[in-house]
């Protein structure tokens, strides 16, 4: 069955003009499987640079509806007993996975991944080289891009529905520091660094403060920006309040080398990872 094939069937069956039957079911399964194989991606990245992220909204149906086709079953790995639709993943080709970490079957970490005892979600692709530090947890479809650093305690929220809305995208190279919390969507540009605590909805003002007058932005982080957590006045009939926002102060440097750029960002900077 090819893609096209699938995607089709798959949609019918997702809009309610089709019944779930064996067909279905099969595309279904099909599809996890080439997530889980690296062979089908959630978005796929855009061919040049400024474009935006191809999002496959089938694939995120083929997820949903592979929750209805799949029932709770007792699963054990030798060392713990889990109760769920989906098993843990079992293919793990280059890759580092430290116990307890967890990633979910329909996820896929490109070689050179390192897991330590953190999770990754369906449809969540890790790109090579890339870390998924203690407690840090990948949300469902979010896409990691190689060479990424998420530090321990990262929060990397899912987006599963509507099945067109983008994921969390962190692009290659990227430093996100330690407890940040990125969700709803948003996407961080290539060798972005995030210090620690930063938190990033789709409503939160990211406020560029490089220049004479601020520049606000909404979820997106700009490639190199150097990201720390901000409060900002904001006035309610009960008087004046403070609430979170995150400053873009300074840009990584082009000139030097991934790691070096990013020593200098945070000691330029003084960003706490």
């Amino acid at each position: 069955m090819t893609d096209s094939d699938k995607a089709q069937i798959i949609t019918a069956c997702f809009e309610g003009t089709r019944a779930l039957d064996d067909e279905v079911e099969r595309a279904v399964r099909e599809a996890i499987q080439g997530l889980d194989d690296g062979s089908l991606r959630v978005a796929s990245p855009p061919s040049e640079v400024g474009a935006e992220w191809s999002v496959h909204a089938w694939v995120k149906q083929a997820i949903l509806l592979y929750f209805r086709v799949t029932q709770n079953e007792l699963m054990d790995d030798g060392v713990c007993t889990y109760l769920d639709k989906i098993p843990p993943k079992r293919s793990y080709e280059g890759v580092r996975v430290v116990p307890p970490g967890v990633a979910r079957y329909g996820s896929f970490l490109e070689p050179g991944v390192i897991l330590m005892p953190g999770y990754v979600n369906i449809g969540a692709r890790v790109g090579a080289g890339s870390m998924v530090d203690t407690w840090a947890t990948v949300g469902s479809c979010a896409q990691i891009g190689a060479g990424v650093h998420l530090s321990g305690g990262v929060g990397i929220g899912g987006v599963l529905e509507p099945p067109s809305a983008q994921p969390v995208i962190i692009e290659d190279g990227a430093f996100i520091g330690s407890r940040c919390v990125v969700v709803e969507g948003v996407r961080v540009g290539q060798e972005a660094v995030l210090g620690a605590n930063v938190v990033l909805t789709a409503s939160t003002p990211i406020i560029d403060v490089r220049g004479s007058e601020e520049r606000v932005l909404k979820g997106y982080v700009p490639p190199r920006a150097v990201v720390v957590p901000g409060l900002r006045p904001k006035t309610f009939p009960a008087g004046t309040y403070h609430l979170p926002c995150a400053l873009i102060i300074g840009e990584r440097s082009a000139s030097t080398d991934k790691k070096t750029s990013l020593n200098e960002a945070l000691r330029d900077f003084s960003v706490a990872i």
